[in-house]
């Protein structure tokens, strides 16, 4: 839920640039698909031009970023990644482990997500996630895993799998940004059940990553989502 510098407008950092992903190789196929089956679709796309998901290769520091940012402003989720990465300026597991809690807590984290942190470094070091594997398996294997670390919902791992992983077909319904698009694109802003979402995307499949992704730009045209914590309407919930 923090904008990144390519949101802000601002050139990307060097240290950014290894973990940026081109355009998915699905999209253009994927925006043709929905605009012929689906009338909102076919009105929304084209306001958004080439913009595309911009996601990050790196599944370490995805799922940091994302435990960084829950529960708190962009605005604060923003000062406290840079704060960290002062500190550990690769943010790999091993760095992570060796800051320990006096100097993550030092970098404004409350002491439960410094903890989470610290035991999301835990299993990457430790190999009792099979990230290395993630890309060979499915999505819901892929969120079974996520969700054994601590601080790591449902809704996190599905952004992990849209941002990440760049899995084409997720559809994530304990988003509010998503239910929200869906009310205000669909519904004329009605209120809009997990049934009237499921409805409505059944005919978005196998692309519903990018239905999701341009009802979250339809929302804020200015910033789109290039992260799991930059994702709009993060649950409250979503701490562990």
């Amino acid at each position: 839920m923090m904008p990144t510098s390519r949101e802000n407008g601002e050139a990307p950092k060097v240290t950014d640039l290894a973990q940026v992903i081109q355009v998915p190789h699905y999209w253009e196929e994927a925006k043709i698909e929905l605009m012929k089956r689906d009338r909102i679709m076919k009105k929304l796309i084209p306001q958004f031009g080439d913009l595309h998901l911009v996601g990050h290769s790196d599944p370490f520091t995805t799922l940091a970023r994302s435990l960084v940012g829950q529960q708190i402003t962009p605005k604060a989720a923003d000062a406290a990644w840079k704060k960290l990465l002062l500190a550990c300026p690769k943010c790999t597991p091993s760095q992570v482990l060796k800051a320990g809690a006096e100097q993550l807590s030092a970098c404004g984290l409350s002491k439960r997500k410094t903890e989470y942190i610290l035991d999301l470094a835990d299993h990457f070091k430790a190999k009792r996630v099979h990230a290395s594997q993630w890309d060979q398996m499915d999505d819901e294997a892929v969120i079974a895993e996520l969700v054994q670390i601590r601080g790591i919902g449902r809704w996190t791992a599905e952004m992990f799998l849209i941002f990440n992983l760049l899995r084409p077909n997720v559809l994530p319904l304990d988003d509010p940004g998503l239910i929200q698009g869906i009310s205000v694109n669909y519904f004329s802003g009605e209120p809009v059940s997990r049934s009237d979402a499921r409805e409505v995307s059944a005919n978005w499949e196998p692309w519903r990553t990018v239905a999701t992704w341009y009802l979250w730009r339809s929302l804020d045209p200015a910033a789109a989502p290039a992260a799991p914590d930059a994702a709009p309407g993060a649950p409250a919930g979503t701490v562990k």
